[in-house]
């Protein structure tokens, strides 16, 4: 394969902007002391008196968006030395125009003050909601038993790292098995429902001897969850593979989510399997539930889309092609393929407004298997 190098995506990537309280740019921190050099800078070189002294009672306000009460009061006593300094002819303020921008500057600090407990109180709080929401859902590891394993998480809710979408890969004593899923909504409000299934599936891949009965117990915990409140109506749909033990074979049981592609060559095709409905419903204790068996060869790769994938449209209607896209993108990496759609993804349809979660398994026994 050829090997691509591309910027993967932090799972669950935030896109705060700065004024949506990620840290402000560069050039913010930067302004304050380039306007004050650019002030000192015209009155220095200009042979006449300049009017433009009022631009220093900006400066301490502007320092309030990145700097501390300290270096705002620094700046804010700069201002006040410049308009003394009979060099710069900075108009000369009378007494009432200096005081103003001693008030201002003043209350310049206090504000600073008040942003500053204000950020460490949300950075504490952002770092408590990412530990668990993390913990909920910890980062894919890069290999699992026989299986290398590359994902790609983005929720839809911004700032947020798990949304309704879930997926884990888990070696248990009947093989490397693995799960996609997307339950009913999205964004905070379907997080403690993922945590639930995953909760779930980490339990039945030590204890259930088959891939349906894993389905089986996820069904169950969601009726368990639904019951006692009215109207839940609880759903999710989910996408399970269990690998043999020397990864020549895949067992598929797919419940309303689309199902994986095969990765083959220059091809790129939906398995077909058997769909059943999804879970939640209370039908999987029917024992009805068929796993479809799939031989894998070498190079082989699965491809498992959510939701937020396959039905993403263009400003036309058309839904994402994925199975075409992937064919054009067969030579790449299997730890680029995620990023790499996404971006494809994110020109086909710039809004996208549900999460996206893309997880790519090759069977890779190691050396000596």
């Amino acid at each position: 394969m050829r090997k691509v190098s591309v910027p993967q995506p932090h799972w669950g990537e935030e896109r705060r902007s700065w004024l949506s309280g990620a840290p402000p740019p560069r050039w913010v921190r930067v302004l304050p002391p380039a306007l004050v050099a650019a002030i000192c800078a015209a009155t220095l070189l200009s042979d006449e008196p300049l009017e433009i002294g009022f631009l220093l009672g900006a400066i301490p306000p502007l320092a309030v968006l990145s700097y501390g009460p300290l270096a705002t009061a620094v700046l804010g006593g700069v201002v006040i030395a410049l308009l003394h300094i009979p060099a710069l002819q900075l108009d000369r303020p009378g007494d009432a125009d200096l005081l103003t921008i001693v008030f201002v500057a003043v209350l310049s600090v206090f504000v600073s003050f008040v942003r500053s407990r204000r950020d460490a109180q949300l950075g504490l709080e952002r770092t408590v909601a990412e530990a668990a929401q993390r913990a909920v859902a910890p980062p894919l590891p890069e290999r699992v038993g026989a299986v290398r394993c590359t994902g790609l998480y983005r929720a839809a809710q911004r700032g947020t790292l798990v949304g309704g979408d879930f997926f884990d890969v888990r070696d248990g004593p009947f093989g490397v098995r693995a799960v996609m899923g997307d339950v009913q909504g999205h964004g905070l409000s379907a997080v403690s429902t993922v945590a639930s299934l995953l909760g779930a599936f980490r339990e039945a891949v030590l204890d259930q001897p088959d891939l349906a009965s894993v389905a089986g117990r996820l069904d169950r915990r969601l009726l368990v969850d639904s019951a006692d409140a009215r109207h839940a109506e609880l759903f999710a749909t989910a996408a399970l593979l269990e690998f043999s033990a020397d990864a020549l074979e895949v067992r598929v049981v797919v419940c309303g989510n689309p199902p994986p592609l095969l990765l083959r060559g220059a091809d790129a095709a939906e398995l077909e399997v058997s769909p059943w409905t999804p879970l939640g419903l209370g039908l999987a204790d029917a024992g009805s539930i068929e796993a479809c068996t799939v031989s894998l060869r070498p190079g082989d790769r699965l491809f498992l889309a959510s939701d937020g994938v396959v039905e993403a449209r263009d400003t036309g209607g058309a839904f994402y092609p994925l199975a075409e896209r992937l064919r054009s993108l067969a030579g790449e990496d299997s730890a680029a393929l995620p990023a790499l759609v996404w971006a494809d993804l994110a020109r086909f349809c710039p809004d996208v407004q549900d999460d996206v979660t893309m997880l790519v398994l090759t069977p890779s026994p190691p050396v000596g298997k």
